[in-house]
């Protein structure tokens, strides 16, 4: 097998902003929209104040803030909490192909280090854009034996990107970016049990704070295996037992993968978005009394069942990763936001009663973004819908529009309406900052 760490590595070092295709960069503000909208959103959820509570106390000082909160901590905790907060609603940005949500492992890290070493937006774009097409071509390496192995890939793939942007960060060399990759592939984090609890934000989280400490030790020359991702005993290898790692170089700064992705408009697990589409589409063709359901019948690629089978979840966290429960609220309340995954939502007597009247197959015919529905009713109608690619999907995007409306909904629970603009427009224009650390001050309280 080639190297493919050295090569890699000496992509990172040498690409810049200017050098990143427009489209890339477009993808990058857009994906850094939704993601704050995620974290903002989060930023008061149990898991985030679990983990503030309990590393607080122990953090090694106040080199950074949280977003939306008050409190300061260490670079690496900070970039923990405010993984598990980015990734907590399950709404921030999936890469199709792998499933890797990838900037909620990249962000945190480039938040932290803005405040600890101030950097411009374009320096904060690049290593954003860069630190996703790692996360991204690693992840495809090794997909989808690696996820179905029990792998929670954001976590494993995803400490790789964490790295890639704290390296560009920290302008490291060749050889200390070499070191740094190994140093992450030393620190695989997140197995799918987790997925619907709170340590399914720990995953990403601690993946972020990983990564942050991979390149500070290689900023330092501390040194590892220039062959840690692709050897005999590396991380490939020892994670997935596959060693063809071609996809992680071919075609390197020629074609990204972070040009390909897809943002949430449903706060599910992304192999639910096809379903629920569908019914949302049935909603639309005949008018539909929830009350008058007798069975729903939802065909589903195979890979929406083998993740998200929880078929009677206990509260929001499952209800995620639920498929009777998403088919089952967005036919009665015709949504399938945030609200629509709450504890309430899960136990809401109507939506429990429809959810047992749900039977899920596994069609290997469909793709990953489609789905079919067939609602059978009292008075003996039948309505079938077809989602030929899930709202959201990459043939189906979410515009800049709608990105903004959906950010704005989830801060404005946190944030004033003023306040929440701001941050939105700092967002939008972050290529033009001086200093990126305005991007997270701006969230905290006054």
């Amino acid at each position: 097998m080639d190297d493919v760490t050295r090569p890699l590595a000496a992509f990172l070092v040498r690409t810049h902003y200017d050098d990143l295709p427009a489209k890339v960069r477009q993808e990058a503000v857009r994906t850094l929209v939704n993601w704050m909208g995620a974290c903002l959103g989060g930023s008061r959820e149990a898991p985030v104040a679990a983990a503030i509570a309990a590393l607080g106390p122990i953090s090694g000082g106040a080199q950074a803030g949280l977003v939306a909160r008050p409190e300061r901590c260490d670079v690496t905790t900070a970039a923990l909490i405010n993984g598990i907060a980015g990734h907590v609603l399950d709404f921030d940005d999936t890469h199709p192909n792998t499933l890797i949500h990838p900037s909620t492992t990249v962000l945190p890290v480039l938040l932290a280090l803005a405040e600890l070493k101030p950097f411009d937006g374009k320096t904060f774009l690049a290593a954003l854009s860069l630190g996703i097409e790692t996360s991204c071509r690693i992840g495809n390496a090794v997909s989808p034996a690696h996820y179905r192995r029990g792998w929670h890939i954001t976590g494993t793939a995803g400490v790789f990107g964490a790295t890639a942007a704290a390296g560009k960060v920290l302008a490291l060399s060749e050889q200390q970016m070499v070191w740094a990759l190994g140093l992450a592939a030393s620190q695989p984090v997140g197995l799918r049990e987790a997925l619907g609890s709170m340590a399914k934000g720990f995953n990403a989280g601690r993946a972020a704070s990983n990564g942050l400490t991979a390149a500070f030790l290689a900023s330092r020359n501390f040194e590892t295996s220039p062959r840690m991702i692709e050897s005999d005993t590396g991380w490939a290898q020892a994670t997935t037992g596959v060693r063809d790692l071609h996809a992680v170089t071919d075609g390197l700064g020629d074609r990204y993968e972070a040009a390909l992705n897809t943002y949430k408009p449903f706060a599910c697990g992304l192999v639910l978005h096809a379903a629920i589409t569908a019914v949302l589409r049935a909603r639309e063709m005949s008018r539909i009394d929830a009350g008058q359901i007798t069975h729903v019948d939802a065909q589903v690629h195979p890979m929406a069942l083998e993740v998200a089978n929880k078929t009677a979840p206990a509260d929001g966290y499952e209800g995620k990763l639920s498929l009777p429960h998403a088919v089952a609220v967005a036919l009665i309340t015709g949504a399938a936001g945030d609200k629509e995954f709450r504890t309430a939502a899960v136990k809401d007597p109507q939506v429990v009663a429809l959810r047992g009247r749900v039977t899920a197959q596994a069609n290997a015919g469909l793709k990953p973004d489609q789905a079919r529905v067939t609602i059978a009713l009292e008075d003996g109608r039948r309505v079938e819908a077809f989602a030929a690619h899930a709202l959201g999907s990459a043939s189906v995007p979410m515009s800049d529009q709608q990105l903004d409306r959906k950010f704005t909904a989830l801060a404005d629970e946190v944030l004033p309406s003023a306040k929440s603009a701001k941050v939105l427009s700092l967002c939008r224009g972050v290529a033009g900052l001086e200093n990126t650390a305005q991007l997270i001050a701006a969230t905290w309280p006054d």
